[in-house]
């Protein structure tokens, strides 16, 4: 089968690989959609953290916010399964340490991270595997740029979740990418009063399009007065940001930290400490999967507009580099189908 294979800091190619074969208790799935992200692009210049501290080496396939259809089982008692769109988890827990045991696989130690760590190949190839028990089953009417955002949108409502917005409350969602403009939409179906501040225009524009009342420039926050906000969602990559967000927090109030910067971010805890304010740090995905995707196939957030185009594997290095397709638009998500082929329609 073709996969996007990296080779090393800025060296990608489409390779024939060996088809994957579904075990005991593992799903086949024909790949439709993958999202990438963040953590792809990082992976791809040899910055991402993993790869000093030897969680990570090249050669390495990327891919874990996918969409599919099953196309084979390992197990009989798993044929259930074929024929049903899913998604995956993207922390595969080990299942039997004392953090997979207490429900939080995704910080399992002995986790596999599909298409992030060394052992589980990613999605951005024709097919891929899932073991069953990571497995969620999508709904048909749900669309497909919908279902391969289940993964940022689960991260996206966990930071909602753990801001604890009331009906009414105030957030300011800092950083207008993929997981702002999510955790947006989900802060608005909880009915609160959502701010989102970014430093594309144009992603601005959406927020307002997806119903966000309130846009600024990040910059203009630098003059803003202290402790505004019920609850501050950082999604940004910037080393300043998370101290912005503490000081734009009211006391008593929740800072939720979900992005992360590429150099250490300086945080005076005093600040915490002294408008006693919660904070929060979100890792993964894992317990909000089942949530985005009842949010999706319910309407109440429809992420399809974050998608500014849908490209062919081919096409992935240029867009790991930064470049953007001449017919893309606004959104800041790029979805790659496996199964075009370059210049196809």
């Amino acid at each position: 089968m073709r996969a996007l294979v990296v080779t090393g800091p800025h060296a990608a190619e489409v390779q024939q690989v060996a088809d994957p074969v579904a075990g005991e208790g593992e799903l086949l799935v024909q790949v439709e959609r993958v999202g990438i992200c963040g953590t792809d692009v990082e992976l791809y210049t040899g910055e991402m953290a993993y790869i000093p501290q030897g969680f990570t080496h090249f050669p390495v396939r990327l891919g874990h916010e996918w969409t599919g259809t099953v196309i084979g089982t390992g197990s009989a008692a798993d044929e259930s399964w074929l024929g049903r769109r899913v998604t995956g988890d993207t922390m595969l827990g080990c299942g039997h340490c004392e953090y997979c045991s207490a429900g939080v696989h995704h910080v399992c130690p002995d986790r596999f991270e599909v298409g992030i760590r060394d052992g589980w190949p990613g999605a951005l190839a024709e097919k891929v595997l899932v073991p069953t028990r990571f497995a969620h089953a999508v709904p048909e009417h749900v669309s497909v740029a919908a279902a391969a955002l289940v993964e940022p949108g689960g991260n996206s409502l966990r930071a909602v979740q753990a801001a604890a917005l009331r009906r009414g409350d105030s957030v300011l969602v800092l950083g207008s990418g993929t997981i702002g403009l999510l955790a947006a939409q989900f802060a608005l179906a909880a009915g609160a009063d959502v701010h989102v501040a970014g430093v594309r225009e144009d992603s601005l524009a959406l927020a307002a399009t997806l119903g966000v009342p309130h846009t600024s420039r990040l910059d203009e926050l630098d003059s803003s007065p202290d402790s505004r906000f019920d609850a501050v969602i950082d999604a940004t990559s910037l080393p300043t940001s998370p101290a912005l967000a503490v000081r734009l927090t009211k006391p008593a109030g929740r800072t939720v930290f979900i992005g992360l910067s590429e150099t250490p971010s300086v945080l005076d805890t005093r600040e915490l400490v002294l408008k006693d304010v919660s904070a929060i740090g979100i890792l993964s995905a894992s317990p909000g999967l089942a949530g985005a995707i009842e949010s999706f196939a319910d309407g109440s957030v429809v992420p399809d507009p974050i998608v500014s185009e849908v490209i062919a594997l081919e096409d992935v290095p240029s867009r790991l580099e930064g470049h953007r397709g001449a017919g893309a638009k606004a959104g800041p998500k790029v979805h790659v189908d496996p199964r075009l082929r370059p210049h196809s329609p």
